[in-house]
């Protein structure tokens, strides 16, 4: 039977047909009807009491239309128009949402992508990972049973909508890692059950609202990697349900409030706070001590003063300590030693003064101590040589005196201590002198037994024995290093006949693809490295360095794997077609004096990474002028640097035709052997045309533009030059470019001293002590250097030319390189 056509001819339904229209309606519907619509049923029946039972079934029947029920699941009206206002204002480029269709079928009973009801209201909005992006919708006020929006990692903009502080049920609200702009809303004050938000990742502003935890079950708050400005609400620190507190690399300003932990009436829950890589100022609030169940604390990077506070002993749940980079000042607290669980303790790059405790060597959980950069003064205390768990371990520039222990010259290399003018031990250059008094008596001369004809046979015959067992080992490693070889090659030869068997294309030699969780795609070229996604996002990050291309880091692989990471930032870069085209091309290059390109990485999100072979010994500008005063730098390892920028310009000019476009001593990586690695070529290619003309500006700054990019704005291979001529005055007058030298930058300086014929001036003072033997090199290195700063670009040589130059002012008979790379292309000067 139809019932739309029982209702609209206007019959009167017999009782079998009335159970018939009844039986399609669920009990909780007909309860549903019997609350909302039987009082005005009963005026109905005033009215039409012959009728009524007509009326009766058309309420039953337009009940359910007035929302969205099929197969006995029901969305309401409110929540359908809500979902498609949402799908409306959001941008879906891989159909996602196509499950989410205008009839609204499906929309309760798992059909539709990442939503979940309960009894047809929406409680549940997931859909991270999926590429989103456009804006959230301000009807999202209308899902009033909603308990999670989750729409992280995705690339939505606009604000974060007012009306998400009026649903009453919400729970948990994930939107880290998009592009989201706007302040925060205080309306989330609103929401009495909310117990996650996590903003983390965006690009929001303005000051944080103080109603943001006025939810008493409130227990994570994440707004990290904003530009959040203002100070931090007294009500953040008051919080007694806040568990983890991430708040690092915004504008927050201003003093930490000193009022956190117990108010008297609760405990605070806090395990996590990071507020690191903010401009906060003034002392180190000591409410901190109050805050018992504290496990990790970040304040480095900062503007922070003052004294430790001397409570820190009372947190004896901390993990991690982290007030590296600020202006701390005082001595280091001996109620260090009741902290026992703790793993790291990083105070670096402060004004700390007085002794090393040696009660810290008690905390024998203790895995990492940074002290370097203070004014630490006294003796390095022998116990902590006895920390089992110490693995990183710097107590470098300070004003350490003394011996250093020796278990601990046995564990750390000397960098680890370079910088203590008074510290001796910890290194052959730096023996630690002998009292006269402390010296032994010789033990008397015992009469040397004749070695018989006997004993001189067994010597003999142990010597070769010796010998054999190292050469049979020698023999067995090499028959199994060439056993290998056989099989990975016949390995090879057969992926190889196999695919062309089926006819495939394959991906380019020495090139594998790999996809991890994360959705992110990972493209690795040739190379000795081999990881996947998941084990370089999760790999322990260090920042090396910023510049206008982005961000470097030096990543830990949990399999000891160390490589550099370069993140560019996404608002610069071309869109991802060009950007793979020209990428798949720099990964192919490789020179035994250009850094090696091993893979990229491109995120769900937009985010780009760059991995390189990580450089041991850093770049140029700090091997030059931030090393040790007892660290000297040779003329022949500035020679051989200069040879090897030569050769890595060539290549790049002659072979791969690529300009560099901004070379610096910054740019200059440096291997365990000190051969020279020219970086971030080619990088210009990956870039929109307005970053690459940021970068010539910075190199401007920096000391290293040719004058004529000041017009034409374009590099060229005759700026490369100049370039390289900067750096060499640098290897020769051991000065930065940066430093203004009498108003004048470096390549002026050094022509007028010349000019005035005070020529040996210019020369680094190091270099002087050797000048009867490499006089006549350093004079016509300089000669060559200022040739290639010449104002004129037609008269500066090309770089094969100074490479000539070079081997004639010092011949080598072999030029030496190490690593992977050594060997496969050949450089253009052999």
């Amino acid at each position: 039977m139809d019932v739309k056509n029982v209702v609209s001819g206007g019959l009167h339904p017999s009782p079998s047909q009335e159970n018939e229209v009844r039986s399609h309606f669920t009990d909780r519907e007909k309860e549903k009807w019997k609350i909302q619509y039987e009082p005005f049923s009963r005026k109905l029946l005033l009215l039409f009491p012959q009728n009524f039972l007509i009326f009766q079934l058309l309420f039953c029947v337009i009940v359910p239309v007035s929302s969205q029920s099929w197969d006995g699941v029901v969305v309401t009206q409110a929540d359908y128009q809500a979902l498609q206002a949402l799908k409306h204002d959001l941008v879906d480029p891989k159909g996602f949402l196509r499950s989410w269709n205008d009839s609204g079928y499906g929309a309760c009973s798992g059909g539709w992508e990442g939503i979940k009801c309960a009894q047809g209201q929406v409680i549940v909005i997931q859909l991270p990972w999926r590429g989103l992006g456009g804006r959230i919708t301000e009807k999202i006020r209308q899902f009033q049973a909603l308990r999670k929006l989750s729409l992280h990692d995705n690339v939505i903009g606009g604000s974060i909508p007012i009306s998400l502080g009026f649903l009453p049920n919400l729970r948990g609200v994930q939107l880290f890692n998009n592009r989201l702009s706007g302040s925060i809303p205080s309306s989330l004050g609103l929401c009495p059950l909310l117990q996650t938000i996590d903003f983390g990742n965006n690009s929001l502003s303005g000051e944080i609202p103080s109603t943001i935890v006025n939810s008493t079950r409130l227990f994570r708050l994440n707004l990290s990697h904003n530009q959040l400005s203002g100070q931090i609400p007294v009500s953040i620190t008051q919080s007694s349900s806040l568990m983890f507190l991430a708040l690092q690399n915004n504008n927050l300003s201003g003093q930490i409030p000193d009022s956190w932990g117990n108010d008297g009436k609760n405990v605070s829950q806090l395990q996590s706070l990071a507020l690191d890589h903010n401009s906060f100022s003034g002392g180190i609030p000591s409410s901190f001590g109050r805050l018992s169940l504290l496990q990790e604390i970040s304040l480095s990077h900062n503007q922070l003063s003052g004294v430790l506070f001397q409570d820190i002993g009372n947190l004896s749940s901390l993990r991690t300590i982290d007030f590296s980079y600020n202006f701390i000042n005082g001595s280091l607290p001996g109620s260090l030693s009741d902290l026992q669980k703790l793993l790291f303790l990083d105070l670096s790059n402060n004004g700390l003064v007085g002794g090393i405790p040696a009660t810290i060597g008690g905390i024998s959980s203790l895995k990492e101590l940074e002290l370097s950069y203070n004014n630490l003064s006294g003796e390095i205390p022998s116990s902590l040589g006895d920390l089992p768990n110490l693995d990183s371990f710097n107590v470098s520039f300070n004003n350490l005196s003394g011996p250093v222990p020796i278990k601990l010259t046995q564990r750390f290399n000397s960098s680890a201590f370079a910088g203590n003018l008074e510290l001796c031990g910890y290194s052959p250059t730096t023996p630690c002198p002998v009292s006269p008094s402390s010296e032994v008596p010789p033990p008397p001369k015992k009469r040397a037994r004749k070695l018989g004809i006997k004993d001189i046979i067994i010597i003999a015959a142990g010597i070769l024995l010796i010998i054999l067992v190292i050469t049979c080992c020698i023999l067995l490693c090499c028959l199994i290093r060439k056993r290998k070889m056989v099989k990975e090659a016949k390995k090879g030869q057969a992926a190889g006949a196999a695919a062309a068997a089926k006819g495939e294309k394959g991906t380019p030699a020495g090139e594998v693809e790999a996809s991890g969780e994360t959705g992110g795609k990972l493209v690795h070229f040739d190379g000795p490295m081999v990881f996947s996604a998941d084990d370089l996002l999760c790999a322990t990050a260090e920042i090396m360095g910023k510049s206008t291309y982005g961000t470097v880091y030096k990543a830990t692989m949990e399999d000891g794997i160390q490589v550099a990471v370069k993140r560019l930032r996404e608002k610069i870069t071309k869109g991802q077609r060009e950007f793979e085209t020209e990428v798949n091309a720099l990964g192919k290059i490789r020179h035994p004096n250009l850094l090696s390109l091993r893979a990229y990485y491109l995120g769900p999100k937009g985010e780009k990474l760059l991995v390189f072979d990580y450089m041991p010994k850093g770049n140029l500008a700090t091997y030059l002028h931030a090393r040790a005063p007892e660290t000297p730098v040779g003329w022949s390892n500035r020679m051989k640097i200069a040879k090897g920028m030569a050769r890595g310009l060539i290549y790049l000019h002659d072979n791969v035709n690529i300009i560099h476009g901004n070379l610096t001593s910054s740019n200059v990586l440096l291997d365990e052997h000190t051969n020279a690695k020219i970086a971030d070529f080619g990088l210009s290619r990956l870039m929109l045309s307005t970053t690459n003309s940021s970068v010539i500006a910075t190199a401007g700054a920096l000391g290293y533009r040719a004058p004529e990019l000041v017009k034409l704005k374009k590099a060229t291979t005759k700026t490369d030059v100049y370039s390289l001529g900067v750096i060499m005055l640098e290897l020769l007058t051991g000065k930065s470019p940066g430093e203004a030298m009498n108003g004048v930058d470096l390549p002026q300086w050094v022509a007028s001293i010349v000019k005035e014929e005070w020529t040996n001036e210019v020369f680094d003072l190091e270099l002087m002590r050797d000048a009867s033997v490499i006089g006549d090199e350093l004079l016509n290195t300089l000669k060559l250097a200022l040739h290639c700063v010449d104002p004129s670009p037609s008269a500066r040589p090309e770089a094969s030319q100074i490479m000539q130059q070079l081997e004639e002012i010092r011949p080598e008979t072999a030029t030496t390189s190490s690593g992977d790379d050594a060997g496969a292309v050949p450089s253009p000067s052999d």
